[in-house]
């Protein structure tokens, strides 16, 4: 999520007055300076390669796999062949022929004989989710080891994108269709809701989303100080929501490379989140709690010219409590903006990760009762792959922190009562890593996890020590 701002301005609250946000967008870069786009993505002067399209695989029917023939010098091409088992452990596959879709069994015009020639050693096989291989396949033939009455067996080892993309550049955004997103509940008083083109689907009451969001409600207890009241039962409640998408880059290799000369891979979008937390929660020792309350995952695929590319997303939301339980606490957020995460790879210079925001705020609302502090956010941890190997991961986390001796009191209407010293902070805290899987792309392999370094931003809400 690049969910990192230098700065969030939320409303400046004082002993008087809650002042109105102002919101401000930012962006910024973990590591060393993010590696320009690549320098052409028009097809090169020689005719060595072409631009393909990105785009969302059609939905309701078969993916047509892609081919690239061993020792041939044509392109990579869409095929009639389609895997039809793969067994993981051994890494055998059988390749069979797809039944037409029509009365006609015509060629397509954008396929030739060769595409749909029965495999051989050598040749590489691309594939949307298949029996035996979820998460689609990306393969190269070693062995052919017979017939059978299902199909052709091989043998399979392990490639990677540049066997099938080649010289050839593509660059795009893809929209993941939220109703393709699978969503595990992990706690009571979680619903989950989306929007697509005829609108708002298993929503809240009233609730309006726009196209192509998807929007999970949470409304759950958090564990209470034992000696708080009654009425000072700790609770979380809000939404998250987001409109994810698919960000694809690929600059071919050149002059016979082994690997692109550029490449990204990343997830960007909308989010909003808007949350709630009171009471007094419990003690919270050594690490702050977290309590995750969904799982969301999706395998979009996403066609590169003739290839399909099955990306893998998933995303775990969750609540998170640091406190002493000794505060009662009652505050409000409201966040939107924009986010983005991802590895950019540059050749000569390798992998970096990418995460930027954009990121505004609304009035808060807050009361803080008594001596003590206490954190309370409401996050996402973020996944991005390729064929089932986790590539990015990302965890983004807007919170508040109160901490006070006495209580205070504050509104957006600018009413406010202070007695005692006691202060409010919003921010943010960033973390993750890029995965040695990105060298699916045809990369260098890197020994460890390139971290986005774990970061926090946070700005002051509110403080006082004067009485009124």
């Amino acid at each position: 999520m690049r969910m990192l701002a230098r700065r969030l301005l939320l409303p400046g609250l004082t002993a008087l007055s809650l002042a109105a946000a102002t919101g401000c967008g930012s962006s910024s870069h973990t590591g060393a300076a993010e590696p320009a786009a690549p320098a052409s993505l028009a097809p090169s002067s020689d005719g060595g390669s072409q631009q393909l399209d990105v785009a969302a695989a059609p939905q309701g029917e078969p993916t047509p796999a892609a081919v690239a023939r061993g020792g041939s010098k044509g392109r990579t091409e869409k095929s009639t062949l389609k895997v039809a088992s793969y067994d993981a452990a051994t890494g055998r596959a059988v390749i069979a022929k797809a039944p037409p879709k029509g009365p006609s069994q015509a060629p397509s015009p954008d396929k030739s004989p060769e595409a749909d020639k029965p495999v051989a050693a050598g040749d590489v096989i691309a594939s949307a989710p298949a029996p035996g291989a979820p998460n689609g396949l990306l393969a190269k033939v070693t062995e052919v080891v017979g017939k059978t009455d299902r199909g052709t067996e091989v043998k399979t080892a392990s490639t990677t994108l540049a066997a099938v993309l080649n010289d050839d550049k593509a660059d795009g955004k893809v929209p993941v269709d939220p109703s393709t997103v699978v969503v595990e509940p992990l706690m009571k008083g979680v619903t989950f809701s989306w929007a697509k083109g005829d609108g708002l689907k298993f929503g809240p009451e009233g609730a309006k989303l726009p196209l192509g969001n998807l929007r999970l409600d949470v409304n759950a207890s958090v564990d209470t100080a034992p000696d708080a009241p009654a009425s000072a039962g700790a609770s979380v409640s809000g939404f998250v929501q987001l409109a994810p998408q698919v960000e694809f880059q690929y600059d071919g290799t050149q002059g016979g490379g082994s690997g692109p000369r550029g490449a990204f891979l990343g997830m960007s979008g909308d989010w909003a989140s808007q949350w709630k937390l009171q009471g007094r929660a419990a003690a919270s020792t050594g690490a702050p709690k977290r309590i995750p309350f969904a799982k969301l995952h999706s395998s979009p695929v996403i066609q590169v010219g003739p290839v399909p590319v099955v990306v893998n997303l998933g995303l775990t939301c969750y609540i998170q409590v640091e406190a002493d339980g000794k505060v009662t606490l009652d505050v409000q957020q409201d966040v939107k903006g924009d986010f983005k995460v991802g590895g950019s790879y540059a050749v000569g210079k390798g992998w970096t990760p990418v995460s930027s925001s954009n990121v505004k705020s609304t009035p808060v609302q807050a009361t803080v009762t008594a001596a003590g502090k206490v954190k309370g956010a409401l996050g996402a941890e973020a996944s991005v792959g390729l064929y089932g190997a986790v590539g990015v991961t990302g965890d983004f986390a807007p919170y508040l922190r109160g901490e006070a001796d006495v209580k205070a009191t504050a509104s957006s209407d600018g009413k406010a009562s202070v007695s005692g010293a006691w202060a409010l902070y919003g921010g943010f805290d960033l973390s993750g890593n890029l995965q040695l899987q990105l060298s699916l792309f045809g990369t260098p392999v890197f020994e460890r996890k390139i971290p986005l370094g774990s970061l926090n931003r946070e700005w002051a809400l509110a403080s006082s020590s004067t009485g009124r």
